[in-house]
């Protein structure tokens, strides 16, 4: 079977990837790079598709930590915005992330009934495509998007994705894969200032997540699963090897403990 790799963009576009997908959801301003964040530094998360969602699974849990946004504002109740640099700077690790975005945590629970769900945002990119190589013949990489627009950072991301399955054999599936991967591949990363999201983190004072995000490029190298409902990260397979036995002793902490 001949590989293919497609880029998309919106929650909507995820149905087009049920069976035979493997879908990679990215939303680097902000939810998969919160995310991201968070699972990198121990931190269990659980995206949610909503705000009454978000409440609903934060009863499963003892202490949980409710973070996210709803059309750019801090909904009722929750603790914390959908923020890296925050949950970055954050000591208790040990209350899960219940995290909800506008676009973002919404495509990823769409991805839900997908074949594979995975995360990407700028820091963990090129961690994923050797992963996926070898494990999926199809992968969409699919940009959040917000207000039914493919935002700039989302697309350099997508493109980053692409580019590398491409190098290793994949085809692209379609003209706008073509489209941005050719634009975007070799862009680097401040290229995304002209996006209407970084107006927004300016316009709303938080212009911390933008700086986080630009200072944090490709400096995890693990991938990150959606299982069950939870973001799980694994080594890249390269690492496998050399820190099996990390992995050994971690292992309990990766097996799904919870199902939404």
């Amino acid at each position: 079977m001949s590989k293919t790799v497609v880029i998309d963009f919106l929650p909507e576009s995820v149905s087009r990837y049920r069976q035979g997908w493997a879908v990679v959801v990215v939303d680097v301003i902000r939810a998969t790079t919160t995310a991201v964040t968070a699972v990198a530094g121990g931190r269990r998360c659980f995206p949610a598709p909503s705000v009454e969602a978000a409440q609903s699974l934060a009863h499963f849990f003892d202490a949980p930590l409710l973070a996210g946004e709803s059309s750019g504002d801090l909904p009722a109740g929750f603790e914390m915005d959908n923020s890296p640099a925050q949950v970055a700077h954050r000591k208790d690790t040990y209350r899960p992330l219940v995290l909800v975005s506008s676009s973002g945590t919404r495509a990823i629970h769409e991805a839900g009934r997908c074949e594979a769900v995975y995360i990407a945002c700028f820091r963990n990119y090129s961690a994923l495509p050797e992963y996926l190589a070898g494990r999926h013949d199809q992968v969409a990489v699919i940009g959040a998007g917000s207000k039914g627009e493919f935002r700039e950072e989302d697309q350099i991301c997508c493109a980053w994705i692409a580019a590398r399955l491409i190098g290793k054999g994949y085809s692209p599936g379609n003209r706008q894969t073509d489209s941005v991967t050719e634009r975007w591949s070799n862009a680097p990363p401040d290229a995304c200032l002209c996006s209407r999201s970084v107006d927004f983190l300016r316009r709303t004072n938080r212009l911390n997540d933008l700086d986080f995000i630009l200072a944090h490029i490709d400096d995890i190298r693990s991938v990150f699963a959606v299982r069950q409902g939870e973001v799980k990260m694994f080594p890249p397979a390269h690492e496998r090897l050399s820190t099996f036995a990390h992995v050994r002793a971690r292992q309990s902490s990766f097996e799904p403990t919870f199902q939404p």
